[in-house]
């Protein structure tokens, strides 16, 4: 089992943010929603490991100067292979972020789902909260990695 702490930003975010502000672009600025929603929005085979990107959006009413979570990640026999923490990084009021981890030692096709487990950091400026877990709404756009609570 792979236990690991992934920070986001890697070279490649680029072709990543890039896709995210194309389907961003024209949208409304983001409302309030009262969530923190999370999405897996990409999975590419990179050479050694396989690259996750997701998009983070904070609709909680709250600036968060640090978040990240644990999740568990599955390989295609439904086993847990690894428990990994995913850092976020600051995440003001009614920003997307898009990162990227890269999860060393994998094939994408070889992931069949990816489980928060729990928040690993939610800080705001007045301290720790729960709200990245009370407020989480998880999903993927990959129907072969489902991703979720």
């Amino acid at each position: 089992m792979i236990l690991a702490r992934f920070h986001g930003f890697h070279p490649g975010l680029a072709l990543g943010l890039a896709a995210a502000l194309a389907l961003l672009w024209g949208t409304p600025g983001r409302t309030q929603t009262g969530n923190f929603e999370v999405e897996l929005n990409a999975a590419a085979d990179v050479p050694g490991a396989c690259r996750l990107t997701f998009v983070a959006t904070n609709g909680t009413g709250v600036a968060l100067t640090s978040t990240s979570y644990e999740v568990a990640v599955f390989d295609s026999a439904g086993v847990v292979s690894a428990i990994v923490v995913l850092e976020f990084g600051a995440l003001p009021l009614n920003k997307t972020r898009v990162v990227q981890f890269d999860l060393p030692e994998f094939g994408c096709a070889k992931l069949s789902r990816i489980l928060v487990n729990g928040q690993d950091q939610c800080l705001s400026a007045e301290g720790e909260r729960d709200i990245c877990m009370t407020a989480l709404s998880a999903s993927s756009r990959i129907p072969a990695i489902p991703f979720g609570l």
